[in-house]
């Protein structure tokens, strides 16, 4: 049990009926897959989702994207021992509960070229290739810069199947907002270099905002993704 909360979240939906559909402020959604528990919540107007990605067996936990509303996350992993809070970016909508979460305990985590948006120093800067141990479960650094500089994915095997917590790198339909051509360029390249290309069709993919999907839903599109510049 984490010491910095002592409330333990209401009406988490079974594994079972795990459908990915969460709403702010609404009950979180949690399933299983082996050793790894994922609990996804919705936090803010934006729809912000949040995860805890976790060892089944041991309760040690990440907590991805400190999005909005500190009180809430802090319930929502209240009975987690969360080693760190690790952000997909740094922009505005995925950091407002930065501070609250910091205070608590958590530490922050990151990558350096996102430094100039988040909040505060990361107390660990992370980088591609890099492996996260979380009790019996281990996770995965994907840097695919495009959407920020910055942008990192973060991927665990369970035993049915790969999950990928995308952030605003990749969503249902395409992936997330680019400034320039090169930034778009950049980002395909990499998805299809580190997702796409490595992964199989069955891998589950968790964004920073709405619904999941699948790589293999996603596949067709990525030449009309290419195709289309943003």
């Amino acid at each position: 049990m984490s010491d910095h909360q002592d409330e333990v979240p209401a009406a988490v939906t079974p594994s079972s009926d795990y459908t990915g559909h969460v709403t702010p402020g609404g009950d979180p959604q949690e399933r299983t897959d082996g050793p790894l528990t994922v609990r996804k919540l919705s936090v803010s107007a934006m729809d912000n989702n949040v995860y805890l990605v976790g060892c089944r067996r041991t309760g040690a936990a990440l907590l991805v994207d400190v999005a909005d509303d500190a009180p809430r996350l802090l319930a929502a992993s209240a009975d987690r021992d969360v080693i760190a809070a690790v952000q997909t970016h740094g922009h505005w909508d995925h950091v407002r509960a930065w501070e609250g979460v910091r205070a608590a305990g958590i530490e922050m985590w990151g990558h350096a070229h996102d430094a100039p948006l988040f909040p505060g120093a990361v107390d660990r800067e992370l980088s591609h290739g890099e492996r996260i141990a979380v009790g019996d479960i281990e996770v995965e650094v994907l840097h695919v810069p495009g959407h920020t500089p910055g942008s990192l994915l973060y991927l665990v095997r369970g035993d049915e199947r790969w999950h990928l917590f995308s952030g605003d790198t990749l969503f249902p339909g395409g992936h997330g907002r680019t400034e320039t051509r090169e930034d778009h360029e950049r980002i395909m390249d990499g998805l299809e270099a580190e997702v796409f290309d490595r992964l199989p069709d069955d891998t589950w993919v968790y964004p920073g905002h709405g619904d999941d999907t699948t790589l293999g839903t996603e596949r067709p599109h990525l030449a009309e993704w290419r195709a289309r510049g943003w």
